[in-house]
């Protein structure tokens, strides 16, 4: 398995990183990454019914939307996520969540999860994962929330109601509805001396050495333009962002 070490932070660079490894290569990957404060609705979900434009426009979160399904997230510099990526005919996403579990077991930190895939501490959630299949490639991605703003969190994903519409351009395919948890920050379980970016080095190393034959994975110039392509192309454009049916298939 190759290991990515994404170090930028433009949300739309990073999804556009995720699609093009796993329809553009054939090897394994494990991306870890952050973004600047942003929400990340789902394929098939609603921009109204999810974020409040209002306060993502005053705040300067940006807006985006991934190619997995599942609810709306919110990232900032005290989120983590991370992506697994697999040419496989057998898909097991619970083996990726039970990894990330067990990497929190060497932590000191004992984490459970439940059927919709998440990861809970004392009851409360501290990670989300969404999936997506593409020919004989899968992947999984969730967040870890770290130290991330909750009140921003709170106040940028609306509460959720019974309103409900179709996806713009589409006759009859609903927007698909977040299902709202209460969530903790896993850093008030952690010990004071594991910063977020000790615990980043500390996650990273840990998928490096879990097989010996995994090895650090840099972007190549070619890698890197590809991603951007596909990131103004796709990703930062408005059209895929609020208007999914709108945009032509990359």
């Amino acid at each position: 398995m190759f290991c990515v070490d994404n170090r930028c932070t433009d949300v739309y660079f990073n999804l556009a990183a995720e699609e093009y490894l796993l329809k553009q290569k054939r090897e394994d990957y494990f991306m870890i990454w952050q973004s600047a404060p942003s929400v990340v609705i789902g394929k098939n979900q609603s921009v109204q019914i999810e974020v409040d434009e209002e306060y993502m426009i005053e705040k300067g979160i940006h807006l985006a939307r991934r190619f997995s399904g599942g609810g709306a997230v919110y990232h900032d510099k005290g989120n983590i996520n991370l992506t697994f990526i697999e040419t496989t005919s057998q898909p097991l996403f619970e083996d990726y969540l039970q990894r990330t579990v067990d990497f929190l077991e060497t932590m000191g930190v004992t984490a459970y999860t439940d059927e919709r895939m998440g990861i809970y501490l004392d009851g409360k959630k501290i990670s989300g994962s969404a999936q997506c299949i593409h020919k004989d490639r899968v992947m999984y991605h969730c967040t870890l929330l770290f130290s991330t703003n909750l009140d921003v969190l709170h106040s940028v994903l609306k509460e959720k109601t019974d309103e409900w519409e179709l996806i713009p351009g589409s006759r009859n395919v609903r927007a698909v509805s977040s299902v709202p948890s209460e969530v903790v920050n896993l850093n008030h379980f952690l010990d004071v001396s594991v910063n977020i970016k000790r615990f980043i080095h500390l996650l990273f190393h840990y998928f490096l050495t879990e097989d010996e034959k995994n090895s650090i994975y840099h972007f190549s110039r070619k890698d890197l333009a590809a991603i951007e392509l596909l990131k103004v192309e796709k990703y930062a454009d408005e059209g895929w962002i609020h208007h999914r049916a709108t945009l032509k298939k990359i």
